[in-house]
This record gives C-alpha cells, structure tokens and sequence, in this order.
C-alpha cells in the first residue's frame, strides 16, 4: 500500500505542478483554450492520444468488448489508430489548421458558425457539445472509480469526488498547456504501463500460446445465449480473426474510430498545433501511440473471458462488464509496485481526457454564448474605441468566466458519475453517437466542399441529436443498442448533408472565395 500511496502522490504532485508552471500562459483566451496556438508535435500528438483513451476504454470498453468479441476485439484498437488516429491527422490535421486560424476560430460551435455565416449554427452546437460531453465524463469518472476501489479499497463516491477537485485544480491554474505538458507525461505512463500490465497478465496464464489456446475453448454462458449476438457461434471463435458476430464489431470500429473527427475535444487539438512540419510528425507520433495503447487494452480486454464469469445485473439485464478488468487485474498482478503503476496508468488515462473535456466544454460555453460576439470586440479595438488595456481585461474577465464554468460542468458530471444510468461503455456511445453525429459531417465537408449550405448544417444538427436522443428514449424497445445506434448517426449525416445541400440556398461565391484562401496562400 505504501508503494502504490507513494506512487499516486509522486504522479499528483508533478501534475499539481506542471499547472501552476503553466498558470502565466493562461492569462488570456488564446492562452487558455488553445495554449497560444503554438504547440509543438509531441505535445499535440500526446495530447490527442490521451484525450481519446481513458478509463472509458481501459476499463468499460476493452472489457465489455473483449467479453463480447474474445481476441477479434483488438480489431477495435487497430481501427482507433488507423482511423481514428492516422486517417483522422492526414484528413483533418492541416485543414483544419488552416481554416481555423485563418476565419479566427477558437472552437468547433464557433468554426460553424464564422464558416456558414450563421450565428445560431454556433449557439445550436455549443449547446449540443455541453450537454452530451457531461455523459462521457461521467463515464471516465466511472471507470476510474472501478480500480481505485480495487487498488486501494476507497469507496467509489471518494473516488469520483477527489478527482473531480484534482482536475479541476491543474485545469484552472493553467489551461491547455497545462493540459498539454501534462497529457505528454500521462501519455508515456499509459505507454509503459500498458506494456507491462499485459506481460504480466499473458504470464498468468502460461505465455501468449497457452492463453490464446485456452480461448480457442472458450463458449459463451447461458446469458451471453440470451443475446442474438451469438446465434451463430461457432467452437473457436473467441479466438478466430473476426470473433462471434463480424457486423456487430464493425459497428464498434464505426464509433470508437470514426467518431473522433466530430468531437469538440479532440479536433480542437488541430486548432492549436505550430505549423504544417508539426502535423506531419505529430501524425505519426500519434499513430504509433494509439497503436500501442488502443491495440494493448483491446488485446489485453480480449482474454477477459479466462478470468471468470463476471457478476450479472439482475436489473439492467446484462453483465457487470465494468468488473472485468479490475477482477482480472486483481487476480493476474501480485505486485503491489505494477498494481502502482496501473492506478498511475488509469490515472493519468483519465485525466487527460478529463481535462480535454471540461477545457472544451467550458470554452464553448464562453466564447459561443456568453460572449458570442467576436466580431464587435474586434471592431472596437480596430476603430479604437477601446484601449489595449480595456481589451485586456475583456480578455481576463472571459477567462474567469471559463473557469467558473469548468467548476459548473465536473459539479454536474460528478453527480451523474454517483450514480450513472447505465454501464460505461453505453454512456460513451450516446455521448460520441450524439456529438459526432451533429458534427462530423458538416465539419469534414466544410473543410473541403463549398457546396455544403446552412441548412444542410442545421439538418444533420437534427439527425445527429434527434436519432440518438429518440432511440435512447425508447429503452428497452429501441431498435438499436447505444453502440450501433451511434454508429448510423455518424454515417448517416454524410447522405443528410449532401442531400439537403443539393436544394438549398449556397452561400455567396464572396464569402467562400475569402474563406478558401487559407489554402491557396499555403
């Protein structure tokens, strides 16, 4: 215990401090929210990785998947790196750089707004970013929660209540460097740890052979019978290429892997990059990371099935999935200092994102509705009819208002956390089903087509939120499970915007011919 105590203080204590180093770059809004644009590769690189894997997939989905798919479920990791890491730099990583930069946009509600001259576009996606960002930290708050109560026997409400007040801490004090600088030192924790953690779990059952042997004997339960997941199951297939249901998987690909590109939290690391030489090597430095980290929780997930059934929920109908890892740590790793090292990993995990999420949603709330016009600000700087010291104190006063509003937004996520709905993984799948759903279209096709309208832009807002929303309503008879649900709302917005595009009314050939000479110019 004293080891493990020891090696929480260290990591908390470096990353108290990386915030109040960071604290004199935070003073202003550029500062804040975007660490003044002038983020290196690796910073950027690990600050994507880290955002995108927490506790969420360390926990809820590599053991909710694993369970489901047995070792087909690394496919999932393979997919966050290629797609989701990889494809997602190239596509959207210089663009996106760009564009931003060159119409001032400092978030995603605001990119959508300046980009299709609609101020309610921006007031419409801030407001959809701050309500389904709330379910996702809940869920990092979860997951956490699950192995600090097994690595040190603390009640789950102390757990979410204390990191909850940590991140809040480094967040406030300095903003996105903070953030960053931090993310970078969690990220190579994440990478040795899950590493490690995996050695030692192959180890527990013979080596990799006798384990992936072992699953070859695997068979689903008499609950795992009840669902129509395994009505083809065949001897072998928890370790076969593609698993027990191959679409199913798919569709888990779908939303874990091309969801990214429409989340507020992890485009906007694109917004704050140095420069084009940065994207490129950024790409790669993330690739391999998400590689490491995505592809190990899936595998490591993956076995999951050799470590006893897990406890059913007699209420929800399912299984506790959110137990397997923990019970599989905790019966595979006898050393207390590994053991340290895990509640670092998931640590450092988790407050990463956490972090990236309430950064985010408290900039949206600022910048797109409290103070929503830039325009007049710039205006009167320009004519001016305000000093540089007057600006400035606009500038502090937004800063403070952001910090207030990240206090507001963990309050809210903690008291879900304390008592979620549903099991992780499906509070993650509304969240990016609903996000990435309003988001990803119109804003991939805004880096790239001029055709794209308005209101091509307010009718994917509609499917992406009213498709989620409607299907999680109906609960028991809805037609599709969180995570397939999410994954049509992601693909669905592409055919919604070129659809409504085709008969609406373009914007004016002036507009577009100022917007789309980022790029000429580079």
């Amino acid at each position: 215990m004293i080891i493990k105590i020891l090696l929480t203080i260290i990591f908390l204590a470096v990353t108290v401090y990386v915030g109040i180093f960071s604290r004199k770059q935070a003073k202003n809004v550029d500062g804040f929210v975007l660490g003044g644009r002038s983020v290196g590769p690796w910073l950027s690189a690990f600050a994507f990785g880290t955002s995108y894997f927490s506790a969420v997939v360390f926990v809820g989905y590599a053991g909710q998947f694993g369970w489901k798919y047995g070792l087909a479920s690394s496919w999932i990791g393979i997919g966050n790196a290629i797609i989701g890491s990889l494809l997602a730099w190239l596509v959207l990583g210089r663009r996106t750089k760009l564009m931003t930069q060159h119409i001032n946009s400092r978030t995603m509600p605001d990119f959508f707004g300046t980009r299709f001259a609609n101020q309610g576009l921006r007031i419409a996606a801030s407001i959809i970013a701050f309500v389904f960002l709330i379910p996702y930290t809940a869920g990092v708050y979860s997951g956490i929660s699950k192995l600090f109560d097994m690595g040190f026997g603390i009640p789950y409400e102390y757990c979410i209540i204390f990191m909850a007040c940590l991140t809040a801490v480094y967040v406030i004090l300095g903003g996105y460097r903070a953030t960053a600088i931090n993310d970078f030192i969690q990220g190579i924790v994440m990478l040795g740890g899950i590493i490690a953690v995996i050695a030692v779990v192959l180890n527990s059952q013979g080596g990799l052979v006798e384990a992936v042997n072992k699953m070859k004997e695997a068979v689903p339960t008499a609950h795992d019978l009840e669902n129509p997941l395994y009505k083809d199951f065949q001897p072998g297939d928890f370790a076969s290429w593609f698993g027990p249901n191959a679409a199913s998987l798919l569709g888990v690909v779908v939303l874990t892997s091309l969801g990214t590109w429409g989340l507020p939290q992890m485009v906007g690391k694109f917004y704050s990059i140095t420069d084009e030489s940065a994207i490129k090597r950024g790409t790669i430095i993330s690739t391999i990371f998400a590689f490491i980290v995505a592809g190990g929780c899936y595998f490591l997930g993956g076995f999951g099935r050799l470590f006893g059934e897990p406890m059913w929920n007699e209420a929800r109908n399912n299984y506790k999935f959110d137990d397997i890892i923990p019970t599989m740590l905790d019966t595979a790793v006898n050393s207390d200092l590994l053991i340290g090292l895990v509640m670092v990993l998931v640590l450092s995990a988790s407050m990463s994102t956490l972090a990236s999420l309430v950064l985010t949603s408290s900039s949206t709330m600022t910048l797109d509705l409290i103070y929503r016009d830039k325009r007049a600000d710039a205006d009167e700087v320009k004519e001016g009819e305000i000093d540089d010291e007057v600006a400035e104190k606009k500038e502090r006063r937004k800063v403070v208002i952001m910090r207030v509003l990240i206090v507001f937004f963990i309050v809210i996520s903690v008291l879900i956390a304390l008592n979620p709905p549903t099991f992780i993984a499906q509070l993650m799948g509304i969240s990016w089903g609903a996000l990435a759903g309003a988001f990803l279209a119109p804003f991939l096709l805004g880096l790239y087509w001029r055709g794209m309208t308005t209101a091509s832009v307010w009718a994917c807002f509609v499917w992406g939120v009213g498709f989620t929303v409607v299907n999680m309503l109906l609960g028991k008879d809805a037609p599709f499970n969180p995570i397939d649900c999410g994954a049509i709302a992601m693909v669905g917005g592409f055919p919604v915007v070129f659809l409504v595009s085709l008969f609406t009314k373009k914007l004016p050939q002036a507009k577009l011919d100022s917007i789309w000479k980022c790029y000429k110019s580079n």
